[in-house]
């Protein structure tokens, strides 16, 4: 599902069985999950597994995916990914440093947000123009909300290492013509940092009971 928002030069891979075998982790990996509930330990190693399927389609040998501050993926020289999960879906993503500066994504199911979240995690343009709850039950607005800004802090933190307050990051909505289900979204952000675009371009999907979104920040603004 993921490749559906990205380009040809982006390597995907995904699982939606969260019950599928997870692959198994490098030991310094495991180790940062030693202590983790097992629940935690298989999507730990099923994202991982992921990113492994993404390196070989990309020609890069297989590495340990450690964390950063944040939780940050730390990806082998000369690479720029993101990996995102949630139940019954996993994904990760790999391109090279040489056509990629970052890439975000990110997987929520389509479902309404928890109470009192909305309102933590939106400005109020975003709230004047954004429907709240399902339309036509098919986009729960407010959690595709959330997901685009998620994709928009992986997008960003990688570069800047600079926290991003939901609040930083306003979000505009497009849906694709015929559809209903799928579109792009501009994220303006209020935050600057050397080097960094002020405007972001992302895509979003709605499908199989999940909103995912994502954004490529390519080295050429062209590409």
């Amino acid at each position: 599902m993921i490749e559906r928002l990205l380009p040809a030069y982006v390597a995907c891979a995904d699982t939606y069985d969260a019950d599928a075998p997870a692959g198994s982790l490098y030991p310094e990996e495991a180790r940062l999950v030693a202590t983790s509930v097992d629940r935690r330990k298989h999507e730990f190693a099923a994202v991982r597994a992921c990113a492994r399927r993404a390196m070989a389609d990309l020609g890069v040998p297989a590495a340990p995916v450690m964390r950063g501050h944040r939780g940050m993926p730390l990806w082998p020289d000369g690479t720029v990914g993101s990996m995102t999960h949630c139940d019954g879906y996993r994904a990760a993503v790999l391109a090279r440093a040489s056509q990629v500066r970052a890439v975000g994504i990110d997987a929520e199911p389509n479902e309404p947000l928890p109470p009192g979240v909305w309102e933590v995690i939106s400005g109020p343009s975003e709230r004047a123009r954004t429907p709240l709850g399902a339309s036509g039950r098919t986009v729960h607005w407010d959690r595709l909300l959330f997901s685009a800004k998620e994709s928009v802090f992986k997008t960003w933190f990688p570069l800047t290492r600079v926290e991003l307050d939901f609040l930083e990051a306003d979000i505009t909505f497009r849906t694709s013509p015929g559809t209903g289900t799928e579109g792009t979204f501009t994220a303006e952000l209020s935050l600057t940092a050397p080097d960094m675009p002020r405007s972001y371009e992302g895509r979003w999907l709605i499908d199989g009971g999940f909103a995912v979104t994502a954004i490529v920040l390519p080295v050429s603004p062209s590409a």
